[in-house]
């Protein structure tokens, strides 16, 4: 578990997952081994030493003065889905969130940066063959438009039926609130909007004692997007859009001191994107 200390606030990560393999097969079509081996300080965190690229699926907790959050919610356990990574998981996630300090009860907030299988699986457990909210005391926030698209358009959710048994049960016992893409949390969270990926996609700032850190979500994948911010992901609602968005956070993150912590980055996952001629790398050790 990795921990990151903004100001009064603490960031905590829990990874479900963690692996290296042919991300160019089915999420990043143009990030083929060949092509990445040119990106060497890539090299060992992010991409094995064949090319292979590595990628985590975790939560954020963040801990403020005033309240607990937890950001987007990996797999989850029990789940019918139709990929192998996913499907009917059986794993210590709640268990180590709660030897850690953290049990389900004690969070105030669930964020949810958009509806994907990936960030949305723990809002919900199976209890008496019932799906029934994990975070029992915590208000669910997800965009209001994230969530008109989604309950609109269920014919494109991937994997399964993910809105069914991971979103749907929030709503229907009055925990889910749909909020602006710039919703503020607490004095120290808010939300800054970063569309393309899904149409109210969101990334959350947060600021203490005169120190940044910025969770993004997955208007970046993974840290080669730096060096090939052309790239974008089979995953993309508008992928001309997702690159813009792409192109605007970095260009902006280069110019600030701010801690970028990718929700799909692995290894040391946090780190400050720098600057690279026409392009950037990500620097760790933060």
């Amino acid at each position: 578990m990795s921990h990151w200390q903004i100001g009064d606030v603490r960031i905590s990560k829990f990874v479900e997952k963690e692996f290296a393999g042919s991300v160019h097969r089915f999420l990043l079509l143009d990030a083929t081994p060949e092509a990445c081996k040119d990106i060497e300080w890539l090299k060992p965190y992010f991409m094995t030493e064949n090319g292979e690229l590595r990628l985590s699926i975790h939560a954020l907790v963040v801990e403020t003065p005033s309240c607990r959050i937890i950001v987007d919610t990996c797999f989850g356990n029990d789940k019918q889905r139709e990929n192998e990574r996913s499907n009917m998981l059986c794993g210590s996630f709640l268990r180590d969130l709660e030897a850690a300090g953290f049990p389900a009860s004690s969070f105030d907030y669930v964020l949810c940066t958009h509806l994907h299988v990936d960030h949305v699986g723990w809002n919900t457990v199976m209890v008496d063959g019932k799906w029934e909210p994990t975070f029992k005391n915590a208000r669910y926030l997800v965009a209001d438009g994230e969530y008109d698209y989604w309950s609109w358009h269920r014919e494109k959710q991937q994997f399964g039926d993910y809105m069914g048994d991971s979103v749907d049960p929030l709503f229907n016992a009055g925990l889910l609130d749909r909020i602006e893409t710039d919703h503020k949390l607490c004095d120290e969270v808010w939300l800054e909007p970063t569309p393309g990926h899904t149409p109210g996609h969101v990334s959350v700032r947060i600021a203490s004692k005169g120190e940044q850190a910025l969770i993004t979500g997955d208007f970046i994948h993974h840290p080669c997007q730096m060096a090939r911010p052309h790239w974008c992901t089979t995953a993309d609602f508008d992928q001309k859009a997702a690159e813009s968005t792409r192109r605007r956070m970095l260009a902006q993150l280069a110019t600030e001191s701010t801690v970028v912590i990718g929700t799909h980055f692995a290894g040391p996952t946090a780190g400050r994107v720098i600057r690279d001629g026409e392009v950037w790398r990500f620097e760790t050790g933060v």
